[in-house]
């Protein structure tokens, strides 16, 4: 009978053993799951300055009231050198860019002859790809270029910025004037100059007709495939004007009486780019300078309607009219984001971005030393969104329809995207 009392005993004894144990290791993996959940978190918070928009969750928005600091504090954390513009270095990017674009152009007219007729169905879109990516990165040299980032001597940066943006058909200093009033009034309502959103009362009636997947595809088509032409020709998605404005028109409400004679000179650039290729066609054929020329032309358009749309259109982002507006906030209200292997092709135009806005005569090569410098300075203030562009690009169209500010709120000046009608 003892015995049995004591096996008895000995059993409920383990037996509340392992329930403790049990217990114990469901709390450890309770504590696991919990360090896991709270990692992911912080990794989410270090990805954007403290913010990255996840699909399907609450926008947690970037600060909007006046930074604790100052442009001059933000210029101190960075290296002294990053803001140094060297010749020789600047030049180099010039001929690599071309080196490579000379070395598909050979490759090209050299050997796609030779190819069998069906393998000549990758090969070209495939030089399509890579030459418009590798013009994309000369488009962003004449861009710097523009902003006297290319040397410390002016003329030779509109000397070299003028020839690379002829050559792409973009009127060198037409828009290098229009975009550095860009750079003055970024964030405004009123007063920036490209991707301007419109607030509700002043969307087009056929808007919410294109809220779908089909009308989204086909306005981003359209978009890339003619946006950067409508915008230079009749000032598409620009800021509006009291009357007609166009970037080849010397006398257009954009330029000031001072600017006419360089708007004439970049209409030279263009038509000398226009009379290279007219020739080009009568010894060629319009079919062989299309595939040469016009299809990776229209690829650095899309890509460069792509960057700015995307650098400029985010859902975190607010957009202020005169009330609220200061340079210091519009210039922060821009994201860095992440396109890859592009990044390096585009000479990090699209990473660097918010930097770029804070100081834009740094050269593009020290960019990267100057946005790593100024993120503890920015903390929540700086933004980068590591979604694909592809998905971004999607994302954006759907969420960003308009812009109002909050109802009921204080701060009637901060507007916000919106995508409900």
């Amino acid at each position: 009978m003892f015995e049995a009392h004591a096996l008895v005993s000995k059993s409920m004894s383990m037996s509340l053993h392992f329930d403790r144990a049990f217990l114990f290791e469901k709390e450890k993996r309770a504590a696991r799951r919990g360090k896991l959940i709270l990692r992911f978190r912080c990794l989410i918070k270090m990805g954007a300055g403290g913010r990255l928009s996840v699909p399907n969750s609450p926008v947690q928005r970037v600060p909007h009231t006046k930074p604790p600091f100052t442009l001059g504090q933000i210029k101190k954390a960075i290296p002294p050198h990053c803001f140094q513009r060297s010749i020789p270095r600047s030049f180099s990017y010039v001929a690599y860019d071309l080196s490579l674009a000379f070395l598909f152009y050979y490759i090209a007219t050299s050997y796609f002859s030779l190819l069998p007729s069906w393998l000549t169905y990758l090969a070209w879109p495939l030089y399509w790809t890579l030459q418009g990516c590798t013009l994309t990165g000369v488009w962003v040299i004449a861009h710097e270029c523009g902003h006297h980032a290319f040397s410390d001597y002016q003329w030779l940066d509109d000397t070299v910025g003028l020839i690379l943006h002829s050559s792409l058909l973009v009127p060198y200093f037409s828009w290098k004037i229009s975009h550095r009033r860009h750079h003055s009034n970024t964030g405004s309502l009123e007063r920036d100059e490209v991707f301007v959103p419109k607030p509700k009362s002043r969307i087009p009636w056929f808007s919410k007709y294109l809220n779908n997947p089909l009308g989204r595809a086909l306005t981003l088509v359209i978009t890339l495939t003619l946006g950067w032409p409508l915008y230079l020709a009749f000032n598409v998605s620009g800021r509006p004007y009291n009357r007609f404005a166009c970037h080849y028109d010397p006398y257009g409400p954009i330029y000031s009486d001072r600017e006419r004679l360089q708007i004439y000179i970049s209409d030279a650039g263009i038509f000398t780019a226009s009379y290279v290729l007219y020739r080009l066609i009568l010894a060629k054929g319009l079919a062989w300078v299309v595939c040469m020329y016009g299809i990776p032309l229209l690829i650095v358009n899309a890509f460069l309607v792509l960057i700015t749309y995307l650098q400029h259109t985010h859902p975190t982002l607010p957009h202020y009219d005169s009330l609220e507006w200061d340079w210091l906030r519009g210039a922060l209200a821009t994201v860095d984001r992440d396109y890859g292997v592009l990044n390096k092709v585009f000479h990090n135009i699209t990473d660097t971005h918010v930097a770029h806005h804070l100081f834009s005569t740094m050269p593009h090569y020290h960019a990267m030393e100057a946005t790593r410098a100024i993120k503890p300075i920015l903390g929540e203030y700086y933004q980068f969104d590591g979604t694909p562009f592809y998905k971004a690009m999607w994302r954006e169209a759907r969420e960003c329809l308009y812009v109002e500010p909050d109802e009921g709120g204080s701060d009637k000046g901060v507007f916000w995207y919106r995508n409900k009608f």
